[in-house]
């Protein structure tokens, strides 16, 4: 088998390299539109003319500027993927949440052809997105979690329509949102608990978080509905783990007969195990937590953690997917995730 050899440098033809389109087109003998169409493979143009114009191209080693480009179709190519920080000011992108999900949508614009700008935005005014979206530097966006934002964004999807959510499906919103059933989840991980014989359960989380909120509102049906009567308390709990911890090893040193823990995130479950160590209660002998997330580090916790599941992958393919279809005018309908218990150590009796 022979191998195909590249196509020859532009000294090697004899011909000087293009330097624009204009150039392009002058070598090739048409308008500057056709070798714009030829190229972007958009157009009336015939197979033949099509081919022949990336040929040339091809030979003389032009690669058209994505600069000139952006300013033809108006267009960045990039898509600005922003997280806002209203509630916990001192949390970082490198929370295993964030980078789990960043990943994924990462992953399905790349495939899609967009370049990702990263925004962490701590909000000093609510003015923060629409200086964003005023600067002109991306094509569409998606925000990853209201924080305490959600007036914000509604704010800002009634004048600007490529937009997409990651967070909790509220009533009458405005923007276009992706997420779990975070009521349904909470209810879940709770039920769990109550069969496996828990009656005084604790929910750690921040409920100013419309997600933690609707999860903590499962939390307390589970137990409304639970007979006889289990009592359910709430601690509200940073997301950064050494606040988490702290909060947590102060509620444990005064609360007694605890015996069943719901955690807000996988992040804020591992704070509680180890508090729950350093007191010397057992996991899950003397108390059984449960995390919500289910991200990778669940199955490393010793004993490992037993997690409702958001599968995130899925997630940020619908993310993508919905900011697209927004960018190109269509309906959008909001997208709710059904959560799954993943069930490890950290639960089960011994």
């Amino acid at each position: 088998m022979t191998r195909k050899s590249a196509p020859p440098p532009a000294a090697a033809t004899g011909r000087a390299k293009p330097q624009n389109i204009q150039e392009l087109a002058q070598i090739a003998g048409v308008s500057t539109a056709t070798v714009s169409r030829a190229l972007a493979g958009t157009g009336n143009l015939s197979a033949k003319t099509r081919e022949r114009i990336r040929s040339l191209a091809d030979e003389l080693g032009f690669k058209p500027s994505n600069m000139a480009r952006n300013l033809r179709t108006g267009r960045t190519g990039a898509i600005g993927v922003v997280v806002p920080l209203g509630h916990e000011r001192t949390q970082h992108i490198s929370d295993p949440f964030f980078m789990t999900l960043l990943a994924n949508i990462a992953d399905n614009l790349v495939e899609r052809g967009f370049d990702l700008l990263l925004i962490r935005v701590v909000p000093s005014d609510p003015a923060w997105l629409d200086t964003i979206i005023d600067a002109g530097r991306i094509d569409g966006m998606i925000v990853v979690g209201q924080s305490d934002q959600a007036e914000v964004l509604d704010a800002v999807a009634q004048r600007y329509r490529p937009m997409v959510v990651w967070g909790a499906i509220l009533e009458d919103q405005h923007y276009s949102a992706v997420g779990s059933d975070n009521y349904a989840g909470g209810m879940l991980g709770t039920e769990h608990l109550l069969a496996q014989g828990c009656r005084k359960l604790a929910f750690f989380g921040d409920p100013r978080v419309p997600e933690v909120e609707q999860r903590l509102q499962g939390f307390r049906a589970a137990i409304r509905a639970a007979q006889p009567g289990p009592i359910g308390a709430l601690l509200p709990v940073h997301f950064t783990p050494q606040m988490a911890l702290e909060a947590i090893s102060e509620y444990l040193a005064l609360a007694e007969g605890i015996d069943g823990i719901f955690a807000a995130s996988d992040t804020i479950a591992m704070m509680t195990i180890q508090a729950l160590a350093h007191f010397g209660r057992s996991v899950p002998g003397e108390v059984k937590v449960l995390g919500f997330d289910d991200l990778d580090l669940a199955r490393h916790t010793l004993p490992p953690l037993t997690s409702v599941r958001q599968d995130l992958a899925r997630g940020a393919e619908a993310l993508v997917d919905s900011l697209l279809r927004r960018m190109a005018g269509e309906p959008v309908q909001a997208v709710k995730l059904e959560p799954t218990l993943t069930e490890r150590a950290s639960t089960r009796p011994r």
